[in-house]
């Protein structure tokens, strides 16, 4: 089993090995397999060497360390790191570098923070399967004929892979969840507002949110711990302290009141996938949690209503890429309008226009109201079944995904099938709601993860719920043999 960012610091404080050595270790794991995972676009090896150097320099000192001090992670590349390029994994941005750190990096970097470079992941966010990207097509661990999901499928794959100790990833619809269940790993969405968006390149502002993927409940919760907080630079940041979790995380579910909302179990769930999490929730059960099946009657409607919000604020937010202020800007152009649209025709791939027509179509001039406005209304909705349902219990429980990874290529030239991939994770992204995905077990060999829902500002809870079935279970030990 791979170690845990606390077993690890540990042998750092002990000398047991040195930063350099740890990182050494992950960039040699790197050159190894990116061959045949492709989880980087930009491996940043002279950075991270040089911020291990900093914490042998304070070991040897005597000085005593922080808890993430010296510890190797990887960064979504639509996450700002100053003077790192920042792609997007997009033509558009393919040679932009980063003028300065978002606020989880500075906060991660405060903590002596090792970064090994930025993962791939689907165009703009784009996707559930990192196939949008114009790089390279990142593989499941797993099964490298599978696809990692995504949109974070660079950065699950890192650490599935053993490329990197932990990641951050981005989610707005499910894009840190949905690769974690398909590659056997956590992964935690905050409530939205208790991360702060500043440096994450934006694809539908009221969703977004940065999070932590991790082997272990427990590394979630140290990550989650460093980077949640409020910041100025974010008007929509909660304004309150971090939940202090490092201090105060104890594993424990007894006595709680569990939901398991039937609409969770609906037609399309792979049987496989059902019964895996249906024995997790007996599990759960055996460990003391009250299990009571719950109703949301208007979740069957968040997928429809977020890829109507989502297209439309991305639609808004990606025309910044302009081919004038930064970016790619065609060399064929005649004048200003001729430059905008053959820049962003030849900088932008298929997905991004498609959600960018889709989007300004429905904000457009007698079908805002029909599409836009009603989404929001729908939205409304969504939340109050939420609201409702909370009054019962303390937390949520279902699938992750419908299925397991599905092959490379399958879904790509079928929109539809693919959005069908984020069927379970949107109503907590539409309601701004924590939720974390933690392994459950396998079904054709391949992972599959249980998801917990909790009330806003409840990740201390669900992240207690994830450990106490984690430290009771054996499925997040468990590592692919990359061949």
């Amino acid at each position: 089993m791979r170690e845990t960012i606390k077993q690890v610091h540990e042998k750092l404080e002990k000398k047991e090995i040195s930063a350099i050595e740890l990182t050494q270790t992950y960039l040699d794991n790197i050159d190894e397999l990116e061959p045949k995972v492709e989880a980087f676009i930009t491996v940043t090896p002279d950075l991270a060497l040089e911020q291990a150097k900093k914490v042998d320099e304070k070991i040897s000192k005597g000085e005593k360390i922080d808890p993430l001090e010296g510890i190797p992670g990887s960064i979504k590349d639509n996450i700002l790191v100053e003077g790192i390029k920042c792609t997007s994994a997009s033509k558009i941005l393919e040679n932009y570098v980063a003028s300065y750190d978002a606020t989880v990096i500075e906060r991660l970097k405060e903590q002596g923070i090792v970064i090994l470079g930025k993962t791939n992941l689907d165009e703009f966010a784009m996707g559930a399967s990192t196939e949008t990207s114009t790089f390279k097509k990142t593989k499941n661990p797993w099964n490298l004929a599978k696809v990692p999901g995504g949109s974070s499928g660079g950065s699950v794959a890192a650490v599935a892979s053993g490329e990197a100790l932990f990641s951050l990833g981005s989610d707005t619809g499910g894009s840190i969840r949905q690769p974690a269940a398909f590659c056997n790993l956590v992964a935690l969405k905050p409530t939205y507002g208790r991360v702060s968006r500043y440096g994450l390149a934006p694809l539908c502002s009221s969703f977004d949110q940065i999070g932590p993927i991790t082997n272990t409940v427990e590394d979630a919760a140290w990550i989650y711990d460093i980077i949640s907080g409020h910041d100025r630079n974010d008007s929509t940041c909660v304004n309150e302290a971090s939940a202090e979790l490092i201090n105060k995380f104890y594993p424990k579910v007894k006595g709680l009141k569990c939901g398991v909302p039937k609409e969770f179990f609906s037609e399309g769930i792979d049987s496989g996938v059902k019964k895996r999490v249906e024995e997790a929730i007996v599990k759960l059960e055996s460990l003391g949690a009250k299990i009571e099946e719950v109703s949301l009657p208007h979740s069957e409607y968040a997928l429809a209503c977020y890829y109507v919000i989502m297209p439309c604020e991305a639609s808004s937010n990606l025309a910044r890429y302009d081919g004038v202020r930064y970016g790619y800007a065609s060399d064929n152009s005649k004048n200003l309008i001729d430059n905008y649209l053959k820049s962003r025709a030849e900088g932008l791939g298929d997905e991004a226009k498609r959600r960018i027509m889709i989007g300004t179509f429905a904000l457009s001039s007698g079908y805002y109201e029909a599409y836009y406005k009603k989404a929001l209304q729908v939205r409304t909705k969504i939340i109050a079944d939420f609201r409702e349902v909370f009054k019962k219990v303390d937390f949520l429980v279902g699938p992750t995904t419908p299925t397991v990874a599905f092959d490379l290529g399958a879904k790509f030239n079928d929109p539809i099938a693919m959005y069908m991939a984020d069927l379970l994770t949107v109503s907590a992204s539409v309601s701004g709601l924590p939720a974390m995905s933690i392994p459950c077990g396998f079904v054709n060999e391949l992972p599959c993860g249980l998801q917990i829902i909790g009330n806003y500002y409840t990740e201390k809870k669900i992240l207690e719920v994830a450990g106490a079935y984690e430290a009771n279970t054996e499925w997040h030990k468990m590592e692919p043999k990359i061949v």
